[in-house]
C-alpha cells in the first residue's frame, strides 16, 4: 500500500469514527431532549392523536375532545362555555401551542407525564391514558362576574379568603378557546390578534394597571404596622388643602376641600383622601412603603399554577419624596392586578395571614387518584391582627357609609374600598374604576377586587363604586349566599 492511499485509509476511518461518535451522542445523549422538543412535530401529532384530559370546575368537566377525520391530527380541543373559562383554561391548540392551566399542564392532560405510565406503558413505550386537573374555581361565582361584567371592559378576581382557593377569574372581552384549536383556525387566529390581544388578554391574572385609591389600604396598612398611628379615629393632623413634598400644586381629593382636613383614617378611607395617604407615604419613606407592598405580594411572581408575569409592582428604584406620595395613592409606578389586590383584601378579611392564591386542588389520574395535592396551600402572617382588624373596621365604612354602599349584600358583613386611577399621557385614557372588598356571612368568606378599564358611563361619572362595586356585589352575594 503506498503513502497516499494509507492516508486516505486513515482519514476514512477517522471519518467514520467521527460519524460513529456524533451517532453515539444523538441517541445517547440528545436523543430525549430531540424527541421531546416543542418543534418535533410527532409530538404535536402524538398528542392529539387521543382525546386529552380534562379541566374540571365544580365537578363537571369544561373541555373536551372531539374527532376530526384527519390522519394526522385524529382529535382536537373542545371547551364548554369557553368564554366564561377562558382565563382559567386557556388554550391548547394544534398550531399555536397551549397557554393557561392547559400550558402548565399539558405533560398531564396528553398522557405524556411519567406519574402517569403503568407497567405496560412503560413496557410498550406507550403513552398512558391522561389525567384530569381539578380547579377550585366555583361556577356560580364565576358566572355571576361574567355576567356582571357585560356591558363594560375588565376583569375580576374572588378568593376565599381562609383557604387561597381562587373561586374565579373573570375577564371582558373574552374568547371562545375553541375557534383556535383545530389546524385550520388560522383565521380565527388572525382575527383575535388583530384586536391587539385584547380578548385573550387574561387581565384579571396578568395585566397589572395603577390600582388608584385601592391601594390606600396598603398605605394604611403599613402606617399602623409602622406605630404611625394605633387608632383610626384619632385626628391625623394632614391638613386640606395639602401640598406634596417638593411641589406647589395642591392636591385634590375625591371630597371637595376642607372636606378632607385633619380627619381621622376611618374618614380618610372612606372620603377617599389623598392628602392623608400622600402623607403617611411620605412620612413612611419608599423602603417601608415597599416592604409592605411586598408582603402582600407585589414584586414577585406568583404561580396560581398560571404564573403572575409580569407580576404586580412596587417601584424598586430610586423615588424623590413627592414620587413617594403618589404611590400611597396608587399612582406613579405603582401597578396591581384584580388578583393582587383580592390579595390584599384577603389578608385583611383573614387576621392579617395571607395564604398563597391557587385555582388547582388535585390533579389525578384517569382512574381519579390524586397524584398532586394543592389543597394545603402555605401562608404567611404579613400584618398584625390588631392592624387587619382596624383595616376591616374602616372598610366596613366605605361599604355603610360611603361610595362603596353598592356592594352590600344582604344579611352579611362586607367592606370594600373604591378606587379610581388616572392613565395616559396627560390623563388622556379614561379613568380605571375599581373596588376591592370582603365580605362574609353564616361562616363563609370571600374577597373580590374589580377593574373596569372601559364603560359607556361619562368620564365625569366613572367611579370605582359607580362601576365596579355592583360588579363584586354579585360574585360575593353568589358565594355567601350559595346553598
Amino acid at each position: 500500500m503506498n503513502k497516499t492511499i494509507r492516508r486516505a485509509s486513515v482519514f476514512c476511518m477517522l471519518l467514520v469514527l467521527a460519524l460513529l461518535v456524533r451517532v453515539t451522542w444523538v441517541q445517547a445523549y440528545e436523543g430525549q431532549a430531540l424527541a421531546d422538543d416543542k418543534n418535533n412535530r410527532r409530538n404535536t401529532i402524538a398528542k392529539y392523536a387521543n382525546p386529552l384530559g380534562n379541566i374540571i370546575v365544580g365537578g363537571q368537566a369544561v373541555t373536551g375532545s372531539q374527532p376530526t377525520g384527519g390522519k394526522d391530527f385524529a382529535y382536537k380541543r373542545t371547551y364548554t362555555d369557553g368564554p366564561l373559562y377562558a382565563p382559567v383554561t386557556g388554550y391548547s391548540s394544534q398550531v399555536y401551542g397551549a397557554k393557561g392551566l392547559e400550558g402548565v399542564y399539558e405533560d398531564i392532560l396528553n398522557g405524556s407525564d411519567n406519574r402517569l405510565k403503568t407497567f405496560m406503558d412503560v413496557l410498550t413505550n406507550r403513552r398512558a391514558e391522561p389525567g384530569n386537573v381539578l380547579t377550585t374555581i366555583d361556577p356560580d361565582v364565576q358566572k355571576a362576574g361574567y355576567d356582571a361584567l357585560q356591558g363594560k371592559q375588565g376583569a375580576a378576581a374572588a378568593i376565599d379568603p381562609a383557604t387561597g382557593e381562587i373561586l374565579a377569574l373573570v375577564n371582558n372581552p373574552s374568547f371562545d378557546p375553541g375557534r383556535i384549536t383545530g389546524a385550520n383556525d388560522g383565521k380565527a387566529w388572525e382575527e383575535l390578534s388583530a384586536d391587539q390581544g385584547k380578548a385573550m388578554e387574561n387581565v384579571a391574572l396578568r395585566k397589572p394597571q395603577a390600582p388608584g385609591s385601592t391601594f390606600k389600604l396598603v398605605t394604611m396598612a403599613a402606617a399602623l404596622e409602622n406605630g404611625l398611628f394605633s387608632s383610626i379615629d384619632a385626628p391625623t393632623g394632614v391638613q386640606d388643602p395639602y401640598v406634596i413634598p417638593g411641589t406647589t400644586t395642591p392636591l385634590k381629593s375625591e371630597a371637595a376641600t376642607p372636606a378632607c382636613n385633619n380627619v381621622s383614617l376611618r374618614t380618610a378611607l372612606r372620603l377617599s383622601c389623598n392628602n392623608v395617604f400622600a402623607e403617611l407615604a411620605s412620612k413612611l419613606g419608599q423602603d417601608k412603603m415597599r416592604a409592605m407592598a411586598e408582603k402582600l405580594g407585589f414584586n414577585m411572581k406568583i404561580d396560581t399554577p398560571v404564573r403572575t408575569d409580569p407580576p404586580s409592582k412596587y417601584p424598586t428604584k430610586k423615588m424623590s419624596v413627592d414620587q413617594v406620595a403618589q404611590t400611597g395613592i396608587g399612582q406613579f409606578d405603582v401597578q396591581a392586578t384584580p388578583l393582587q389586590m383580592a390579595m390584599v383584601s384577603a389578608a385583611i378579611e383573614n387576621g392579617g395571614k395571607l395564604v398563597s392564591p391557587h385555582m388547582v386542588t388535585d390533579v389525578t389520574d384517569s382512574n381519579g387518584n390524586v397524584l398532586e395535592s394543592l389543597r394545603n396551600a402555605p401562608s404567611t402572617q404579613v400584618m398584625s391582627e390588631r392592624t387587619a382588624s382596624m383595616l376591616r373596621d374602616a372598610m366596613r365604612t366605605v361599604v355603610s357609609e360611603g361610595g362603596g354602599k353598592p356592594a352590600q349584600v344582604s344579611g352579611a358583613e362586607v367592606g370594600g374600598k373604591t378606587g379610581t386611577a388616572q392613565r395616559g399621557v396627560n390623563n388622556s385614557l379614561p379613568p380605571l374604576a375599581w373596588f376591592t372588598s370582603y365580605g362574609k356571612l353564616g361562616g363563609k368568606q370571600v374577597v373580590v377586587a374589580v377593574v373596569i378599564e372601559n364603560s359607556d358611563t361619562d368620564r365625569s361619572e366613572i367611579g370605582g363604586g359607580r362601576l365596579a362595586a355592583p360588579v363584586a356585589q354579585k360574585m360575593m352575594e353568589a358565594w355567601l349566599k350559595k346553598k
